[in-house]
């Protein structure tokens, strides 16, 4: 299949794939632009809800409909690096080791509770993530392309886990809160055919080669002067704020920027506009801000960038 140019095939993509997500699992509004952004500008993705919510099922769903290969790891404190990344096997009758790759080379890789194992074993997460290569034995190899983590924390339940640094949450490009359905998606969910069904006569919203494409796309996406101090303005400013210990830094609005410029993708354009960087503030940002009392700064971001005039 001859792979299309990104700006004509990118819209056609977006509008696919939300209505085949939207259509097996039962997510609220506004849940799945994130991962598309996180997808097509080579981030991850931190997910936060309670079990039972339809994490894993929209991990599978979204490997489908890219076309691509999906693995699950359930975290725990005793998992070892090589139950992630893999481990050489001995072979007698050609009497060498070969190498059996782990889960962690699937295309998108559901990371299931990480904040529970051992920081030797994340860090092999984060190089995964952070490089799209992992060291074996002292030596790089690479992991598939396109390459998404789906990294789930379960925000009421802390008893086995580990705190997760600030620079740890700094490597997720955008986080997303799964939350109960709303009324109409969840009684569709009961009356309609099962999930499973649904999912088994999916057919791909995309090729690989056509992903790929897409995503390089996303580089050459203009940000112009006053969008970039626009973002500036929204960055500094929570770094000023009373409540915030920790504001936002130059990785994260290159981040927010990185971001926008994949929307801008998925909206067929060639240009960042305020609005890209407006919808993707609290999914970029609301991780990467600290407030001084703890707890969550989606409140906080969220009147900077109200409270922030755009200046054209």
């Amino acid at each position: 299949m001859p792979v299309l140019a990104p700006r004509s095939r990118a819209k056609e993509f977006a509008l696919d794939v939300t209505e085949k997500v939207s259509g097996i699992v039962a997510l609220n509004r506004g849940v799945l632009e994130p991962i598309l952004v996180a997808l097509l500008a080579r981030g991850h993705v931190l997910i936060e809800g309670i079990p039972g919510i339809g994490k894993t099922l929209l991990a599978r769903t979204l490997a489908r409909c890219i076309d691509c290969d999906m693995s699950r790891i359930q975290f725990t404190n005793d998992l070892m690096p090589s139950d992630v990344v893999g481990t050489a096997v001995w072979r007698p009758g050609a009497e060498r080791f070969d190498f059996v790759k782990g889960p962690l080379f699937a295309n998108v890789v559901l990371a299931d509770e990480f904040n529970r194992t051992s920081p030797r074993t994340l860090s092999c997460l984060l190089e995964a993530m952070e490089h799209g290569r992992v060291s074996i034995e002292g030596k790089s190899v690479e992991l598939a392309d396109p390459f998404l983590v789906l990294a789930t924390r379960n925000p009421i339940e802390f008893h086995g886990t580990y705190p997760v640094p600030e620079a740890v949450l700094d490597r997720f490009l955008v986080r997303v809160k799964l939350d109960y359905p709303e009324v109409e998606r969840e009684l569709a969910l009961y009356l309609g055919e099962e999930p499973e069904a649904r999912l088994a006569t999916l057919t791909p919203s995309i090729s690989r080669e056509e992903l790929i494409a897409l995503s390089r796309g996303v580089a050459g996406v203009e940000v112009s002067e006053p969008v970039a101090a626009y973002c500036y303005r929204v960055i500094s400013a929570t770094r000023r704020h009373d409540a915030v210990a920790l504001g936002a830094s130059p990785r994260a609005a290159m981040a927010w920027l990185r971001a926008a410029r994949a929307r801008a993708v998925l909206d067929a354009r060639s240009y960042v506009l305020p609005d890209d960087l407006k919808a993707l503030a609290l999914s970029v940002l609301a991780h990467r801000v600290f407030l001084k009392g703890g707890g969550d700064a989606t409140a906080v971001v969220d009147s900077i960038v109200g409270a922030t005039p755009v200046e054209l």
